[in-house]
Formats: C-alpha cells, structure tokens, sequence
C-alpha cells in the first residue's frame, strides 16, 4: 500500500471538496476513504431541487451537486476507496482500513481531514411509550426507500419532528399519494429552514403542530395510530391534552448526530453541545494534524456551507503538510456562547496563526424577534449587528477580523441582546 500526504474519511460533499481543494493547495497524494459503493453521500438521496443556490447561483438536486465535484475529483485523477472502512483511528494519525481487496491495513498520512457527516437520531433515544410495531421509521430511512429503492413506506402518515428531512419527506410522501396528517413538533419552533415549512408544509395544507409530542403508538404488527399530546414549557406531557390520530405510517424526523465514533477512537476532544470535535479557526481538533469539516462537526442547514467549510479544512491541511502551519500556538481566545447563543464554531481562536478575518457560525436557542447581535472581546463591544428574526433551523455567520481583536483578549463573547440594550456585557 502506498504511503499518503492527506487522507479524507468520507466521500460526501464534504470529503469531495476538500479533495478537490487540497489538490489544487498541492498536495497531489490524496486518498479518499469511503464506505459506501457510490460517492456523494447522502446527497444520492436527496432528489429535491434546493441545493447550490449560494454555490453556484442555481438550484439543484442533490445528485447534480455531489456531481459537480465528483467530477472535478475525477478530473484530478484524485485517489478513491469505495466499499472501505475505517476500522480504527489513532492519536498519532494512523489509520486502520479494511475491504474486500486489500483485506485489513494500515496508512500513516500526514494529515487526516474528518467528514464522515452525521446521522439520525434514533427512536430508541426518544423512549416514546407503546409497542413496537413495523411502520416506523426515520425520515432519512423512509427517503432512502421512497428515492433510491422505488418503495413506499405507508399510507397515511404522522411526522414527528420538523426538522429539514422530515418537511421534505411530508412533501415527497404526498407527491407519492400517500396522506400525511401532520407534523408534530416537540419544541414551540420549528429546527427546519423557514422555506422548507412553506414549501412543504403550507403550500400542501399539511398541518404544524407546535410543542406536541407522541405519547404513544398503538398498533401489534403495523402501526394502526398514534397519540398527540401537547407539552409544557419543561417539555413534559400535559394530562388531558391526548388525541388519537390514525396512521399506518410514523416517521421520525427527531435531530441529527454528528457522527463521531472514529474521532472518539483518537482521544479527540468533542463539544457537548456540537457534538463534534473541538477545534480552532484552523479547524484542526486537538489532535496536530487531523481536521474536521461539515456535518462531522457541526450539524449545517445548506450543503454549500459545508463544501466552503471542507474547502477551508482542505487549505489548512495543505498547510500543515507543507511546514506552514505545523501546531496550535501557545495563545488561544475562548469563545464564549452567550445569551441566547447555542454554540459557536470554532470554540477557540489560533490568535499568532489567525488569518486576517475568519467567519464565526453559530447557532441561536430560541425564536428571536427583533434582536442584536453582539460581539465582546473580554469587556469590549466589537460588532453590533441587528436581525429582525432569528431561529434556530437557520445558521448564522459572523466575520471577526484580527485587527479588531486585542492580543491579551481572554475570551469572545458572542450573545443576543435587546435591541434598546445599552453596550453592557451581562
């Protein structure tokens, strides 16, 4: 087996554009590992338009999107391991492979650029009460069947959750005929884009129903229905509130989860609240030499954020292969999530190896009208910006530029404020 400069995790729209990247950065002996038969990840089931409005100033489906740079890839005559696992990863970069050409191995790259994207979350994490009858499944499940397979999972159906997989699956299951009750949605706001209820919900008539969950599945070998039962604001059930809906058909549609169980392997650092590897405005984790982008990090709500994402990754490997940028500096900055502010990426600033400006993306806890967004480093208000909304289904971009970021600062603050709120750091 031939040694490697960079090896890639995943050969999703993540993984592809940072192969494409980094081989135009000049690093030429690149490997991508992925476990499927096909490239393009998830994107080969996501046959609905949408995709690469902010990209390439056009709407496409998913497939047309992971082909722009499959091609691009293949162009570059770019390395690639379909049918291959990561068995195992190591804090010192080596990576165990197995397929059924090469039966197990190993490779020592330079460096490693994580994107092996997310997952659903399941209904065993849930502890939804009632039996377990076939008839459930998650939202990206029902998609795979119902785009990939020529399937159709049920009749009449009840979503739960209304994340973006589980609006476009209300759409796609009615499209197909089947009858979609409608969609409950624990939280008292939606997790999915603002287009997306319109598109899928509105223009269908298909009804919302906010801070309501199931209570329970009724059913012994399918699904025959379920109960709706609204929630407090702690989120528990409200006796008195249940009401039986019949279906045949529930689909999940309930988070995703960055998938992480390699990046665990290497004793890599992971944030709580992402869920991914904690890393610095170079994207690299704290481990020198592998990088993470995309959806392993951080759940995204556009694919064109993670091709720039992965772009951004595939530089500073470049980087890092080259000798430019070998480790984190002694002087980190801390960032801080601060009122109303869920997470922000990256959790901390490489200040002597910073670029000019980077962007800051983060996401808020709530349904926000009318707030300011403000940016503190230590006791100084930097950036003040005003929004009209902000929500949670939708990520928000930040520039910081390091001309405006003291040396001694500690920690930066990013937190929504009032928009009457005097330039006070509470």
């Amino acid at each position: 087996m031939r040694d490697y400069d960079l090896v890639i995790i995943g050969g999703g729209p993540a993984g592809l554009s940072a192969a494409v990247k980094a081989y135009d950065e000049g690093i030429k002996n690149i490997l991508v590992v992925e476990r499927d038969n096909r490239l393009g990840g998830i994107l080969n089931q996501c046959i609905h338009n949408g995709f690469g409005l902010q990209r390439f100033k056009e709407e496409l489906t998913g497939p047309e999107y992971a082909h722009r740079f499959i091609k691009e890839a293949k162009e570059r005559d770019i390395d690639i391991m379909l049918n291959t696992i990561v068995m195992d990863m190591y804090e010192d970069k080596t990576l165990l492979l197995m397929n059924e050409e090469h039966g197990m191995f190993n490779i020592k790259p330079k460096a490693i650029i994580l994107a092996m994207g997310c997952r659903e979350r399941s209904r065993g994490a849930l502890n939804t009460p009632g039996s377990r009858p076939a008839g459930v499944y998650s939202a990206g499940t029902a998609q795979k069947l119902v785009n990939l397979e020529g399937y159709m999972p049920g009749k009449k159906v009840v979503i739960l959750g209304s994340g973006d997989i589980g609006l476009i699956m209300a759409r796609r299951m009615t499209l197909e005929g089947a009858k979609v009750e409608c969609v409950a949605e624990l939280m008292p706001f939606s997790g999915g884009l603002k287009r997306n209820i319109v598109q899928c919900l509105h223009d269908y008539d298909i009804p919302l129903y906010y801070s309501t969950t199931i209570s329970g599945i009724k059913g012994t070998d399918r699904v025959e229905g379920v109960y709706l039962s609204k929630v407090d604001e702690n989120l528990r059930v409200i006796e008195g509130t249940e009401k039986f809906i019949e279906c045949d058909t529930v689909l999940l549609s309930v988070g995703l989860l960055p998938e992480n169980e390699l990046t665990k392997e290497a004793n890599i650092k992971l944030d709580p609240k992402t869920k991914g590897a904690y890393v610095s405005d170079k994207l690299m984790t704290s481990v020198d030499g592998i990088f993470a982008a995309g959806n392993v990090l951080h759940v995204h709500d556009l694919v064109d954020f993670v091709s720039e994402e992965s772009e951004q990754a595939a530089v500073n490997a470049a980087n890092y292969i080259k000798g430019e940028y070998t480790h984190t500096s002694d002087k980190t900055i801390e960032m801080v999530a601060g009122n109303g502010v869920s997470y922000t990426l990256p959790q901390y600033l490489d200040y002597e190896n910073m670029d000019d400006s980077i962007i800051v993306k983060f996401r808020v806890n709530n349904v926000y009208p009318s707030r300011k967004i403000a940016v503190y480093t230590d006791d100084k208000c930097i950036i003040e910006r005003k929004k009209r909304v902000l929500a949670p289904g939708e990520m928000e971009l930040l520039r910081l530029k390091k001309d405006d970021i003291d040396p001694d600062t500690k920690k930066i603050t990013i937190q929504l404020e009032e928009v009457w709120k005097s330039n006070l750091h509470v």
